[in-house]
């Protein structure tokens, strides 16, 4: 018997995973072997099927695999902190393209490509977050920025921020975005205010606020789309 074709039996279900991928993409993977398959890069003398259920029965979810801490990740057997690593990585890719592709664009003409981006970069977060998307004159994205951390819809300061990047980057429209780390879509009522501060703050520099995102449970609330801008 050829001990050393059974000891590696793993690699030809690799092989034809990884061709899969490439003729079909992601719609025909299940979540277990898209990790499986990101899997492959950092332990490329492992099984990792069982690895890759066990991750995602852990945290829920193949998208609550990639919202996990480095630590929690490294209390799974077999994920070191260079695999862990590797998945804040994956995330933080995703996230980048994401911005890089609205950036590039020649004018904004799919609000959906914000909302990609936005769900990917906040989505998942276990602290608020406040981002500042930047337009131009030809309504083209310019720049895609973090604000501030923490609890920050009550903070007065925010509007005031949010003028002054406008102005530093030449702002002629922005998007602003914050996550729910609770989970619910709904807006507060500080957060309808805050969205009223905003709104005048710009206002007295000549910028338009084209929307409020709130980003929840991987979907998002648009305060324009309810008619609250």
């Amino acid at each position: 018997m050829n001990t050393t074709k059974l000891k590696y039996h793993y690699l030809g279900h690799r092989n034809r995973l990884r061709k899969k991928f490439i003729s079909m993409g992601f719609d025909n993977l299940a979540d277990y072997e898209i990790l499986e398959l990101a899997l492959t890069y950092v332990l490329p003398r492992k099984d990792v099927k069982v690895l890759a259920k066990e991750m995602i029965s852990k945290f829920g979810s193949l998208k609550q695999v990639f919202d996990a801490d480095i630590d929690d990740l490294k209390q799974i057997k077999n994920i070191s902190d260079y695999s862990a690593q590797f998945i804040l990585f994956l995330k933080e890719f995703t996230s980048l393209y994401l911005s890089l592709d609205i950036k590039e664009r020649d004018r904004l003409s799919s609000p959906k490509s914000v909302t990609d981006y936005l769900i990917s970069t906040l989505s998942g977060e276990k602290i608020e977050k406040i981002y500042t998307i930047i337009l131009n004159s030809g309504n083209r994205v310019t720049d895609c920025l973090e604000i501030e951390s923490g609890t920050v819809n009550q903070s007065p300061l925010i509007p005031r921020k949010i003028a002054e990047t406008a102005l530093k980057y030449k702002a002629v429209s922005v998007i602003i975005a914050h996550n729910h780390p609770g989970g619910t879509l709904k807006p507060s009522q500080n957060d309808i205010n805050a969205t009223v501060a905003v709104k005048k703050a710009l206002e007295s520099i000549e910028v338009s606020l084209l929307d409020h995102i709130i980003v929840a449970n991987n979907n998002f609330f648009s305060f324009k789309d309810y008619g609250l801008i």
